[in-house]
C-alpha cells in the first residue's frame, strides 16, 4: 500500500509541475483570448485536445452493493492512461480513451463448507483498454463571467480491453485464469463524471471518476455469482488543447461573452457618430447660452443690488456695505448717532446699585430693589444704551459656589430687565466670584462691600 501511495504522489506531482510549466508562457491576454466572432464556424476554435492522467484502480464502485461482488475486499492499485478528444459541439465531444493498470481484490465471496473463503485474492493486469466515449460538458456557458473556471462533465461509451487474470487460493497457490496463459479480451462500458479546471489558456486540470462495466464475469478470475464484474478508476490529469494558442478551446469557450463583446464593438462606430453629432449640437447650444448669459449679465447690472442695502449697483457709490447697515440714497452708510451718558443716567444706575439686595445665599432679587431696576430698564429702552453686569462675592464659602452665585445674580438682574422690555443683546452678565474684592474680607464691612453687582452703562 505504501508503495502504491508513493507512486501516486510522484505521478500527481509530475502532472502538476507539467501543467505549471505550460501555464507560465501564454502568448495571449486573458481579456481577448476567449473572444470569437459569433457564428464564425468551428475553425476559429481549438476542437482537438489530448489528455494524460493517473490514479487508482479498484474493484470497488459506487453502483450496487459491493459485498455481492466475487471478492469482498478491494485493494487500490495504480492506473494510468491518455485520451484524444474532438469537441464537435460546445457541449459534446467524442473521446478515444486508453487505460492500463492493475486491479486487485482479497477475500472471495465463494466459501467452503466451513465458511472460509476459497480464494484469498485475485490480480488482473489490464494490458490495454480502448474505448470511444461521448464527453458531455455541462457548464461552459456563463452569464456572469467572461470565461467559466470549472466545467463539470459526464462520459459514457463503449470499449474493448485485453487483460490477464490470476487467482490465489486460500492455501497460497497462484494460477492463471486461462490455462494457456493468454490474455482475455472483453467488451466493457465506461461511465464517468468529473470536473475540469482552467489553469491556463488551453490547459485544464482534470479530476474524474469512471466506472467500467465488464461484459463478463471473468475479470476477477472467478466465475461466481450472477452478475458481471466491474471496476472503478479515480484519476487526476491534464488536458492540452491542440492547435494555435491564439484560439480558445471550444470546450471552455463561453459564446455568451463573445456575443456581448461583438454587440458592444459593432455598436461602437454608431455610438461614436451619434456622439459627434451630439457634441456639435452641444457646441452650438453652448454658444447660444454664452450669448444669452452675456445679455442677461448686462441687463442684470441695471437691476442688481449686490450688498442688499436697497440701492442698485448702478447708483451705489458705496458698494459692499455690511448687511443691515442703514444707508442714504447713494448707498453710503448713515452716520451713527453719538450715545451720551449723562449724570442723570449715572444717578439712576447708582441708585439701582445702592438699593440692590438678594436673599441670603441666593440669586432672588428682593422686592424693594425692583423700582430702581425698573428705572434702569426704561433708561435702556429709551436711550438704547448697553449695560454690563458684573457679579462679585466675598470669600465666604467655596470658590466654585461663589463663582456660580455671582454669575446667577448677574443673570437674575439681566432676566428682570429683559422682562421689562430691555434688549437682551445689549446686556452682558458676567460672574467673577471672590476674585476681584474691593475691600478686605477680614471684616464684616469689607465682606459687605465685596458682595456687589457692578453696573457699567455705555
Amino acid at each position: 500500500m505504501k508503495s502504491n501511495l508513493k507512486k501516486t504522489t510522484l505521478l500527481l506531482t509530475g502532472l502538476m509541475v507539467g501543467g505549471k510549466l505550460f501555464a507560465q508562457s501564454p502568448d495571449t491576454t486573458a481579456s481577448s483570448y476567449d473572444y470569437v466572432k459569433p457564428f464564425s464556424g468551428g475553425d476559429k476554435l481549438r476542437t482537438w485536445s489530448v489528455g494524460v492522467h493517473g490514479g487508482m484502480l479498484t474493484p470497488y464502485t459506487i453502483f450496487g452493493t459491493n459485498s455481492r461482488q466475487d471478492f469482498k475486499n478491494p485493494t487500490e492499485q495504480i492506473g494510468y492512461g491518455a485520451y484524444i478528444k474532438d469537441q464537435i459541439l460546445p457541449s459534446l465531444g467524442i473521446q478515444a480513451d486508453f487505460l492500463r493498470g492493475k486491479v486487485k481484490g482479497n477475500n472471495s465471496a465463494q466459501v467452503d463448507a466451513s465458511g472460509n473463503s476459497i480464494y484469498s485474492s485475485f490480480t488482473t493486469d489490464i494490458n490495454w483498454s480502448a474505448a470511444l466515449s461521448a464527453n458531455i460538458t455541462l457548464a461552459n456557458i456563463n452569464w456572469r463571467h467572461d470565461k467559466p473556471f470549472i466545467q463539470p462533465y459526464l462520459t459514457v461509451g463503449g470499449g474493448y480491453m485485453s487483460y490477464k487474470q490470476k487467482i490465489t487460493t486460500a492455501g497460497g497457490q497462484e494460477t492463471n485464469f486461462r490455462a494457456d496463459g493468454k490474455s482475455t479480451k472483453e467488451i466493457f462500458i465506461p461511465v464517468g463524471l468529473g470536473l475540469k479546471f482552467d489553469i491556463a489558456p488551453g490547459i485544464n486540470l482534470d479530476l474524474g471518476y469512471q466506472v467500467n462495466f465488464v461484459q463478463s464475469d471473468n475479470f476477477d478470475a472467478n466465475n461466481y455469482g450472477s452478475g458481471n464484474d466491474r471496476f472503478s478508476y479515480a484519476h487526476i490529469g491534464l488536458e492540452f488543447a491542440l492547435g494555435s494558442r491564439k484560439k480558445p478551446q471550444m470546450a471552455t469557450h463561453n459564446p455568451v461573452s463573445s456575443m456581448r463583446k461583438e454587440y458592444l464593438w459593432e455598436n461602437q462606430q454608431t455610438k461614436t457618430a451619434l456622439q459627434q453629432q451630439i457634441d456639435a449640437e452641444k457646441a452650438k447650444n453652448d454658444q447660444l447660452r454664452n450669448d444669452l448669459n452675456t445679455t442677461n449679465a448686462n441687463l442684470a447690472k441695471l437691476t442688481v443690488d449686490s450688498d442688499g442695502d436697497g440701492v442698485l449697483d448702478i447708483n451705489d457709490k458705496c458698494p459692499n456695505t455690511p448687511s443691515g447697515t442703514k444707508v442714504d440714497g447713494s448707498g453710503c452708510p448713515l452716520a451713527k448717532p453719538v450715545i451720551v451718558v449723562t449724570e442723570e443716567d449715572r444717578r439712576v444706575v447708582k441708585d439701582a446699585i445702592k438699593n440692590l439686595e438678594f436673599d441670603l445665599g441666593k440669586s432672588t432679587i428682593r422686592d424693594h430693589s425692583l423700582p430702581s431696576l425698573d428705572r434702569v430698564a426704561n433708561l435702556l429702552i429709551n436711550k438704547n444704551f448697553s449695560l454690563k453686569l458684573a457679579g462679585h462675592t466675598d470669600n465666604t464659602g467655596s470658590k466654585d459656589l461663589n463663582m456660580r452665585l455671582s454669575k446667577d445674580r448677574a443673570e437674575s438682574i439681566k432676566s428682570y430687565l429683559v422682562s421689562k422690555g430691555a434688549n437682551a443683546s445689549r446686556i452682558e452678565a458676567t460672574g467673577y466670584g471672590q476674585t476681584q474684592p474691593i475691600a478686605s474680607n477680614k471684616t464684616a464691612a469689607g465682606r459687605q462691600a465685596n458682595r456687589r453687582v457692578e453696573f457699567t452703562l455705555y
